[in-house]
């Protein structure tokens, strides 16, 4: 009698939200060859009506990006931004309500965290895009890897060949690296690609910039990435935004170099998208370039990364989402 109601319960969680559950819980519940056309019908197009918990409330255009706001189920607000690219679309999909990092160059941690998001809102957000993607990143809304398990159960649901099948290699997480965190994907069997957060080459900088990390030691946390680019034969992105006076100077590309110089490594180097209340300025590309052409003579692969979506407040920095 227990396992048939558990049975039975199991079967209403599934109805009522689907996309949270991954082939191998679903499979045991309807058996392999139902799991399998629900699967199907579910992500490749079968359900006229799917069924769902985020819904989409507005969508702003412009010629390099599209920005959905959905709304979930509690109310809270989210943003997804896809940006279009000459090899295809990528969706920059958000993680939590909030963000608990807040970073002073980003609008999302200004209300602090509200909640995580469920594997299931996160897999809505690629489902009810209206564009084919081809690429996914985890650089919206929040800290991926502190919403960690339903983060990877979405990787997973995602990559499923049952279903969306798309591809690992396709997949970016960026983080600002929780040491803890690092370490433990680090031993996941997944080899999606990594962007570290960086944004700055000491700690006392590295604590002005993102006050959430304080705990988290510097130098420990670009071994702990480099350690996954190592386990996984990945090259590392280091995200990097230049804000001038404050961490481009000359001495801050030798300590990137020192770190990364012989390592697989690409350094991104990210301008200031302005955001309300804040008081950073925008640096002069002069300015960027200067700083990049000190990193590629101290022997670092450095690429100036172009910012989408600015004119509809969906770049690097700018979503925050309408939160009730």
């Amino acid at each position: 009698m227990k396992n048939i109601s558990g049975n039975i319960s199991s079967i209403i969680d599934l109805i009522n939200d689907p996309f949270g559950f991954s082939y191998d819980e679903i499979s045991p519940i309807l058996g392999e060859d139902d799991a399998k056309a629900l699967y199907v019908r579910l992500y490749r197009g079968g359900l006229l009506k799917k069924p769902h918990t985020i819904w989409v409330q507005n969508i702003i255009s412009a010629t390099d990006a599209k920005k959905y706001l959905f709304e979930l189920s509690d109310g809270k607000r989210i943003e997804t931004v896809c940006i279009k690219r000459k090899t295809g679309v990528t969706a920059c999909v958000s993680a939590q309500v909030g963000c608990p990092v807040q970073c002073i160059f980003c609008a999302s941690g200004r209300p602090g965290h509200i909640r995580n998001l469920t594997a299931s809102e996160i897999v809505q957000q690629i489902i009810f895009l209206r564009e084919p993607i081809n690429r996914i990143v985890f650089m919206g809304i929040g800290e991926p890897l502190y919403n960690y398990d339903s983060v990877l159960k979405s990787i997973h649901i995602l990559r499923d060949r049952n279903g969306l099948d798309f591809p690992t290699d396709g997949i970016t997480v960026s983080t600002v690296g929780p040491i803890k965190l690092l370490k433990q994907l680090r031993e996941e069997h997944l080899k999606i690609q990594l962007t570290l957060s960086l944004h700055a080459a000491t700690q006392e900088v590295r604590n002005y910039l993102i006050p959430g990390m304080k705990g988290n030691d510097i130098n420990q946390t670009v071994e702990a990435a480099l350690d996954y680019s190592r386990r996984h034969n990945r090259k590392l992105t280091v995200a990097y935004l230049v804000l001038p006076g404050i961490n481009n100077a000359y001495t801050d590309a030798r300590q990137l170099a020192a770190w990364f110089a012989q390592e697989k490594v690409m350094i991104n180097l990210l301008e200031y998208n302005p955001t309300p209340q804040s008081t950073l300025k925008k640096p002069a590309k002069q300015e960027i370039e200067r700083f990049k052409n000190h990193l590629e003579r101290l022997g670092l692969e450095t690429h100036i990364r172009v910012s989408h979506g600015n004119a509809i407040q969906a770049a690097c920095g700018q979503l925050a989402g309408a939160i009730r």
